[in-house]
């Protein structure tokens, strides 16, 4: 709670819209490690499972009067109940750390690891989601992430949204968007840089700082972004 207060007091979000609520403890011996293990939300809808929150319906009541007291629009929960969907399968299949996005049309789409869909009973509280009019999740992409997940990354560890003014968008060095010139250059960093073990002996050796620290100047300058870490400033 401590950590969570300390990322919104240093990032200056209004009290209003800050809600600091508990997981359940059924959830985290279960292995939510993370809220967006168990709950994923756009816009104005919040895919959540039954067992997210300490405290349940009561932080899903907070939630909905929050935001519509900051927002001016009511929420739409996607319910997932547990008798649907256990908590050992929302971790396994990683449900929730799936991406929700919107479409041109107003709709959206959910684009979700494969084991979702070969999992019956999340493919099956998949499908009834689509079908349901209740909410605009319309569309579903299945995708192959298994070397992420099997390194204890689901979708949610692949990208992170970030909403831009157009001045924003501007300011920003041109070499921070992905494009297929700069993904060819990012992967050969990675094959050039990224180490395929690491030892407890190598956490010892000031070689591994060394290494580290050249690839992040590297980095750095693939794209754009100057001298932006310490030992650069030095």
């Amino acid at each position: 709670a401590e950590a969570s207060a300390a990322v919104a007091r240093l990032n200056h979000l209004p009290a209003e819209r800050v809600l600091h609520l508990a997981q359940s403890p059924e959830a985290i011996d279960a292995g939510v490690f993370h809220n967006d293990v168990i709950s994923v939300c756009n816009e104005h809808v919040f895919l959540v499972h039954e067992q997210a929150f300490a405290t349940g319906a009561a932080a899903l009541e907070t939630i909905r009067r929050r935001f519509e007291a900051a927002c001016r629009e009511t929420p739409i929960f996607v319910l997932v109940p547990a008798s649907r969907v256990s908590l050992e399968d929302a971790v396994n299949t990683y449900l929730f750390n799936s991406q929700l996005v919107s479409l041109p049309d107003g709709a959206m789409a959910l684009i979700a690891p494969q084991e979702c869909r070969e999992n019956p009973r999340v493919a099956a509280m998949i499908d009834d989601i689509l079908a349901d009019s209740a909410n605009p999740i319309r569309h579903l992409h299945i995708r192959d992430l298994r070397q992420s997940m099997h390194n204890g990354g689901g979708p949610a560890c692949l990208r992170l949204r970030i909403v831009l003014t157009e001045a924003e968008r501007a300011a920003l060095p041109p070499g921070v968007w992905i494009d297929d010139t700069t993904a060819d250059r990012l992967e050969a960093w990675v094959k050039k840089h990224y180490r395929d073990r690491l030892t407890p002996e190598d956490l010892a050796d000031p070689a591994l700082l060394e290494e580290s620290r050249r690839a992040l100047d590297e980095l750095t300058q693939l794209l754009g972004l100057g001298a932006i870490y310490p030992f650069q400033l030095a």
